[in-house]
């Protein structure tokens, strides 16, 4: 079997899988990609003190300051989660939700660490599809009334969602010499690019579902250590947020990848 035939098979079980899923697969996007938010609202009620300390100290901002931050915190994410779990006002959950990955990144002073930066942008690109998915929902009310070619603003969100969502990986990316870490980078910057350029786009991204889901699992078992040790925060931490941006390549899988990219170029050729 030649490497258009393999190419080909995968193709046509990345579109089996889109067949097969595609009553419940945006749910279980959407759920995957606000569970990063869900957690850390959760984490808002149960650590109020330490979260208030820790702003407060950072700061020098004061009790009141320090509360309200936290409490605009626990409000946002959970009224946020709620509004698109319901799919009712998504546009305006995914503006609140932006907000407070903004705040978020200036308060805990995430600006100036490049890792948790890159982590934070591409949980950013998760919400641009997101919020280019209710676009669209909201154009299928219309169905059977003659529209213009899919507008620009919708196709440049799942451009920007894509491009964004890649930055998780760069987080992933081993620089020693070790052949599985070499073997990994090449495979995970190809995916990566792919992606980004929309060729290929659900096999890719698919693809990197599976990876980094596995990837996840085994490096964020945050169940494996005991909830006492700050190990355990940091590591849920960081499988729900990688969490968030598997829902977001799920979203990539079932909305394909918009207007801007070679899969739709193709089509005019």
């Amino acid at each position: 079997m030649g490497q258009n035939d393999l190419m080909g098979t995968a193709e046509d079980f990345a579109d089996q899988f889109l067949r097969v899923t595609k009553q419940y697969l945006p749910h279980v996007a959407r759920l995957c990609l606000i569970s990063t938010f869900l957690e850390d609202g959760i984490r808002m009620w149960f650590q109020w003190s330490e979260q208030r300390d820790y702003i407060d100290t950072t700061w020098n901002c004061g009790y009141l300051l320090a509360s309200s931050f936290v409490f605009l915190n626990l409000l946002g994410q959970l009224t946020g989660c709620i509004l698109v779990l319901s799919r009712n006002f998504v546009q305006y959950a995914c503006f609140g939700l932006f907000g407070i990955i903004a705040l978020q990144t200036i308060a805990y002073s995430i600006l100036w660490d490049l890792k948790f930066l890159m982590r934070n942008l591409a949980l950013g690109g998760g919400l641009l599809l997101l919020l280019a998915e209710s676009r669209s929902e909201g154009k299928s009310m219309f169905a059977g009334v003659p529209t213009m070619r899919e507008s620009s603003p919708k196709q440049y969100m799942q451009l920007g969602g894509r491009v964004l969502l890649v930055l998780m990986f760069m987080t992933l990316l081993h620089f020693d010499a070790s052949f599985f870490s070499i073997l990994q980078n090449i495979v995970g910057t190809a995916l990566m690019i792919l992606v980004a350029i929309g060729f290929k786009t659900k096999l890719a991204a698919l693809t990197l579902v599976v990876w980094l889901f596995a990837i996840n699992v085994y490096f964020n078992a945050f169940w494996t250590i005991p909830v006492y040790k700050p190990m355990h925060d940091f590591l849920k931490y960081d499988f729900f947020q990688t969490m968030s941006v598997i829902g977001g390549l799920l979203l990539v899988v079932a909305l394909g990848p918009g207007g801007v990219s070679m899969d739709e170029k193709k089509k005019e050729w």
